[in-house]
């Protein structure tokens, strides 16, 4: 892989991460008419995303440190035995709910590897399906009422409900903040609460990918030079972080559903090549 490659695939992978249309979908796309699937191109998805991991932490620093503080109080409060003796606060509602949130990841762990599968193989057929998918559920939540509800009305349940959607962005194609901020304006939470608390998930779901795969990557070995690596991490980062502050003025200014269209066009587009590569027997490769 050349710096070239690093470069356009930390682009793909910062702009669609955030934006609802999936990363690793796109990227998928990417490695499957350049040639670059398979076990090394699964690893080097994985460094994209401690790229866009940065991202995040960068532009939600104040909240970030603002969680971590409430979470040193839950602490003190455990120790004290007096940490469900009051109601609990916005900000320890949200911890709360984010531990509920990221619980069904566990299920799709068990999974995990015959999904990626998917992403890893020379096949795009069922990520032209999943395009599809991620497109209606976009459309269903541009059309929905608009909701105000935030951390403090949120139950378990919804929280459960946004978890499962979560989990679903393992398919590549299946969009993982296009899923849990539909599920959200579906269930009547405000738009601004809803892009906050799906990128603030999305940390320890990366973080959580990284670590199931580290045995994988140990096997493989260090397969891409520093160079490679520090493109992509770097070029991840910036369009990542550029790529969040326009997901939250499109989707506050309901513009949401022209990532509806986008997925549904992309969808129709890669579904149809999958079915002319499987029944021609060829791959097309740039």
């Amino acid at each position: 892989m050349t710096i070239f490659d690093a470069v356009m695939q930390g682009i793909i992978q910062g702009l669609t991460e955030f934006l609802p249309i999936s990363s690793d979908g796109h990227l998928s796309i990417y490695q499957h008419f350049t040639g670059n699937y398979g076990d090394s191109a699964l690893i080097f998805t994985l460094m994209l995303h401690l790229g866009t991991l940065v991202a995040v932490l960068v532009t939600y620093r104040e909240t970030i440190f603002e969680l971590i503080g409430e979470a040193f109080s839950m602490l003190y409060d455990l120790f004290h035995r007096r940490l469900f003796g009051r109601q609990p606060n916005r900000t320890r509602k949200m911890i709360y709910m984010l531990v509920v949130t990221t619980l069904p990841l566990f299920g799709f762990v068990l999974i995990k590897d015959f999904i990626t599968s998917f992403a890893e193989d020379s096949d795009i057929i069922v990520e032209g399906l999943c395009f599809l998918f991620t497109a209606v559920m976009l459309f269903m939540a541009a059309k929905s009422v608009k909701g105000r509800k935030t951390a403090r009305e949120m139950t378990v349940r919804d929280a459960l409900i946004i978890g499962i959607f979560q989990g679903l962005a393992i398919l590549p194609g299946v969009s993982r903040s296009g899923s849990t901020i539909s599920s959200g304006l579906l269930l009547g939470y405000s738009k601004e609460y809803m892009v906050t608390y799906s990128f603030i998930l999305s940390i320890p779901a990366i973080l959580g990918a990284c670590v199931l795969d580290i045995p994988e990557i140990m096997a493989a070995g260090m397969v891409y030079s520093w160079p490679v690596i520090i493109a992509g991490l770097v070029s991840s980062a910036i369009v990542g972080f550029l790529a969040i502050r326009l997901i939250r003025y499109l989707v506050i200014n309901d513009k949401f559903i022209v990532f509806s269209y986008y997925t549904f066009i992309l969808g129709i587009v890669v579904f149809i090549i999958g079915l002319a590569e499987k029944f021609m027997g060829i791959t097309f490769v740039i």
